[in-house]
């Protein structure tokens, strides 16, 4: 069972059997309800009270366009949500190190490169499958909230392309965290990395300073790919931020796999 589509389906097996991939996974989506919850009263409120000439309030004294603000507040909503992915990601690549289990999936897959491009692709299929669901539970909410006005706003190409870009970044910063976790081969120190990563656009230090710096930054390239440069001040516009979301786990994970195929099978 050595080739890439046998070793895939076998390490998604993997994950999917981990009770602690769900326990976190299990949290992650209980706070996305409980948010999503208790921002449906007041979203339907500030739809209820649209304008005649289109404009919301879904943040006192700030009037915008109701289509593009509902459409910005939908993708923002998954966005808070997918900061929790690369978490999720860190428990997925660190169960086997902590679980001394390398050893038996290069019994598996003897051949290092392709284990790793195994572990990706796995670890891609599970986050994908979050991130979509998240995106899911934002627009369903949201759905309770504009149902009586426009309903068919969230599936309209704004309301596609933003929860698209949501799910790219999600999927792309929690390989990030997976390439950290393997090459410490430490959950924690996969974790802490990340938070280190995160923190640091969050105090926006570089950003005042070196905003060419910050747009480098995996949360930062998702803030300029999926917030609306109108009401948010970025670094970068989003075809850079893509760039940067995509080149951070492709060096990451070669990285990782130069580690992998160096390393003993501890």
């Amino acid at each position: 069972m050595s080739s890439v589509p046998a070793a895939t389906r076998a390490e998604l097996t993997k994950i999917v059997s981990l009770r602690t991939v769900w326990i976190v996974t299990g949290v992650v989506i209980t706070l996305h309800l409980l948010v999503s919850f208790a921002n449906v009263g007041l979203n339907t409120e500030a739809v209820s009270k649209i304008t005649p000439t289109g404009l919301i309030e879904l943040f006192p004294d700030d009037p915008q366009p109701a289509h593009r603000a509902i459409v910005d507040f939908l993708v923002a909503s998954s966005f808070q949500m997918g900061l929790f992915l690369p978490g999720i990601a860190a428990v997925i690549a660190g169960q086997e190190f902590r679980s001394r289990q390398l050893g038996q999936s290069l019994l598996a897959v003897p051949r290092r490169g392709r284990l790793i491009v195994a572990k990706t692709f796995a670890a891609t299929g599970f986050l994908l499958f979050v991130s979509v669901l998240i995106a899911g539970i934002s627009t369903a909410f949201m759905y309770a909230a504009v149902k009586d006005w426009n309903p068919t706003l969230l599936v309209s190409a704004d309301a596609w392309r933003g929860q698209g870009k949501f799910v790219a970044f999600a999927v792309l910063t929690g390989l990030i965290s997976f390439a950290i976790t393997v090459l410490a081969r430490s959950t924690l120190v996969g974790i802490v990395v990340t938070v280190a990563l995160i923190a640091l656009t969050m105090t926006q230090l570089l950003a005042a300073f070196t905003p060419a710096l910050d747009a480098l930054l995996p949360l930062s390239a998702g803030r300029n790919l999926l917030l609306n440069p109108a009401d948010n001040k970025l670094s970068a516009g989003p075809e850079h931020a893509l760039a940067v979301l995509i080149a951070w786990p492709v060096v990451m994970i070669t990285a990782a796999g130069i580690a992998l195929s160096r390393r003993d099978a501890r």
